[in-house]
């Protein structure tokens, strides 16, 4: 194994176990590996583990924590998209807009899940499911006589700054 390895790493951290793994290569004990690289023997043994178990020296690169499996199951989850096309409203909010906190309470009504609202953004990115606000106009827009100010009014108002 050459010393590339280690310059090939993503991070300082994911580089120190990488060239942990190129000393043991090299034939360095643990307890050298880990004076050598200011770390606890028990660190590096944990390396090592990872490597033998892991399929080698790729398991100690850098990876995303996976997080908690989703307590939807993908019948609940098509469940749950059915119900957001409903509307909010028809589902006794005021307002057509969808919220994390009512979609939260709308998964713990229907679903029997509680999910905390901070959480309910990822599930609905992941069901690709966007948050957007309604387009609010007022009732009595006139957009003829908007056009006409644009055009008339607006260009002299322009002019005079």
């Amino acid at each position: 194994m050459s010393a590339a390895l280690s310059r090939q790493a993503a991070d300082w951290r994911e580089g120190r176990r990488l060239r942990a793994w190129e000393l043991h290569e090299a034939g360095w004990s643990q307890s050298k590996i880990a004076e050598a690289l200011g770390v606890t023997s028990g660190a590096v043994s944990q390396w090592m583990r990872r490597v033998r178990e892991g399929g080698g020296p790729e398991a100690l690169r850098k990876r995303k924590a996976p997080g908690a499996k989703c307590r939807l199951s993908e019948a609940d989850r098509l469940r749950l998209l059915e119900l957001l096309k409903q509307g909010a409203e028809a589902h006794g909010f005021k307002g057509g807009l969808w919220t994390r906190k009512r979609v939260a309470v709308l998964i713990s009504r229907e679903l029997g899940v509680r999910y905390h609202p901070g959480h309910v953004s990822k599930l609905l990115k992941e069901l690709g499911w966007s948050s957007q606000k309604p387009e609010q106009r007022a009732s009595q827009r006139d957009e003829a006589a908007i056009q006409k100010w644009v055009e008339e009014r607006w260009p002299a108002i322009k002019k005079g700054r």
